[in-house]
C-alpha cells in the first residue's frame, strides 16, 4: 500500500449486542477525504443471547458459540463491500480489565481476511494495554481527524453514548493528534447498558425507546447521589470501563417503579458527562453526541440542562452518528499499515504514541 488515501472499510459491534456496523471511508490515514457506504446487520435474538453469555469470558473459555456469531455476522456484511481495499475489524469486546486480566476482543482477524480476500487489520487494542495504558478509547485518532474536517477552530468535544460513555476532548489548532495538548478522552462512566438492562429485566424490551419510560418518570435525587459516589468518577483519567462494570446499579434503583429508575439511570449519564468535563483542560465550546443516546431526547434535554455548552447530536455538522465508530476503524487500519500511532499518553494513558493493530492478508493461513 503507497502513501495515498485508500477507501478502507471498518466495522463495530458494541457493547450494546444490538449488530455489525460497517462503513466506508476514503482516507490516507491523516485526513478523511471522503464517506462511503454503510450497512448494519443486527443481530438475531438468539444470536444476541449466546453473545450476552459470553460477556466476561476470556481466552480459553469455551466461546465457540459466540466466536461463530461474530465470525457469521462480519463476513456476511463485509462481503457487501466490493470496492475495500482494506478492513478494520474491532471484534466484539467481552471482557475489559487493562489493570489485570487486559481486554478482549472475540473475532479472528486472520480467518476473516480469507473469506473476504483482502488484508484485515485488528487486535486493536492489545498493544496498548501492553505498554501500560487502557486500550480504550480508541476512536479519539479519528475524532481529531474529523474535527479537522468540520473545520473546528476552537476546543471542542465528541461524547460517544453507547453501552457505556466516552468522552474525547479535542484542541483543532494543534497538528496531530498524538501531539501533547491535542487530546484528552476516557470513559465517563455508563450509559445506555444499565437502561437497557433494566428494561430487559422488568419490561422484556431491548432499550428506553425514545426515552419514553424516563420521560415519564421523575429523577430519584437521594438514589442519583448514592450513585455518583461510586469511585470511578473521582478518578482522573486516563480511565476505562467494562460494559458491566457497575453491577450494583440496578440493585441501587430496585425499590423504584420502573419509570423513575429509568429516569434515574438516565440521570447518570448527564451527571458522570457533567463530571467528566471537569477533567477537560479548558471547557469545550460544544459537544457533539454520537452513538444510540443521541436518539433518546431526554438523555439529550438532561445533557444540555448539565452542560455548560452547546448539545447537539454530531449530525448537525453532516456526520453519521450511527456509523461513527466504524468510520473510525476504517481510519485506524489504514493507520496501522502505514505505520501511524493509534493512540497516546492523552488518549489511553500509555507510556508513547503507539500504533496497535495485527495485519493479516489473505493466503498467510
Amino acid at each position: 500500500m503507497g502513501g495515498g488515501s485508500v477507501w478502507a472499510l471498518g466495522a463495530m459491534s458494541g457493547t450494546s449486542l444490538d449488530g455489525v456496523d460497517a462503513a466506508m471511508i476514503r482516507t490516507d490515514g491523516v485526513r478523511v477525504e471522503a464517506f462511503g457506504a454503510s450497512d448494519y446487520r443486527p443481530y438475531s435474538e438468539d444470536e444476541r443471547a449466546v453473545l450476552r453469555a459470553a460477556l466476561g469470558r476470556w481466552p480459553g473459555d469455551d466461546l465457540e458459540r459466540a466466536a461463530e456469531v461474530v465470525r457469521g455476522a462480519h463476513a456476511e456484511l463485509l462481503a457487501r463491500f466490493s470496492e475495500a481495499e482494506i478492513v478494520g475489524f474491532h471484534g466484539q469486546t467481552l471482557a475489559h480489565d487493562p489493570r489485570g486480566r487486559g481486554t478482549h476482543q472475540l473475532g479472528d482477524g486472520a480467518a476473516l481476511a480469507e473469506a473476504l480476500g483482502r488484508p484485515v487489520v485488528w487486535d486493536f487494542r492489545t498493544a496498548d494495554v501492553r505498554l501500560g495504558g487502557e486500550g480504550a478509547p480508541l476512536a479519539p485518532f479519528f475524532h481529531f481527524a474529523l474535527a479537522k474536517r468540520i473545520g473546528a477552530e476552537r476546543p471542542l468535544c465528541l461524547l460517544n453514548l453507547g453501552g457505556v460513555g466516552n468522552l474525547t476532548w479535542i484542541d483543532p489548532r494543534r497538528a496531530a493528534p498524538e501531539e501533547e495538548g491535542a487530546l484528552l478522552a476516557f470513559d465517563t462512566g455508563p450509559a445506555n447498558a444499565p437502561i437497557d438492562d433494566l428494561m430487559r429485566a422488568r419490561l422484556g424490551a431491548a432499550c428506553d425507546e425514545g426515552g419514553r419510560l424516563a420521560g415519564a418518570g421523575r429523577v430519584v435525587e437521594g438514589a442519583l447521589e448514592a450513585l455518583m459516589a461510586e469511585p470511578y468518577f473521582l478518578r482522573m483519567p486516563p480511565k476505562s470501563l467494562d460494559r458491566d462494570a457497575f453491577p450494583g446499579l440496578l440493585a441501587s434503583v430496585e425499590a423504584l417503579s420502573d419509570a423513575d429508575a429509568a429516569a434515574t439511570l438516565t440521570a447518570v449519564v448527564a451527571a458522570s458527562v457533567m463530571r467528566g468535563l471537569e477533567h477537560c483542560p479548558v471547557p469545550p465550546e460544544r459537544i457533539l453526541v454520537t452513538g444510540g443516546g443521541r436518539k433518546n431526547p431526554v438523555m439529550m434535554r438532561m445533557l444540555a440542562a448539565a452542560l455548560d455548552a452547546e448539545v447537539a447530536p454530531v449530525e448537525a455538522v453532516g456526520l453519521d452518528g450511527d456509523m461513527l465508530e466504524a468510520q473510525a476503524f476504517a481510519y485506524l487500519a489504514v493507520r496501522v499499515m502505514r505505520g501511524l500511532p493509534t493512540s497516546a499518553p492523552g488518549t489511553t494513558g500509555v507510556r508513547a504514541a503507539v500504533g496497535g493493530g495485527v495485519i493479516s492478508r489473505p493466503g498467510a493461513l
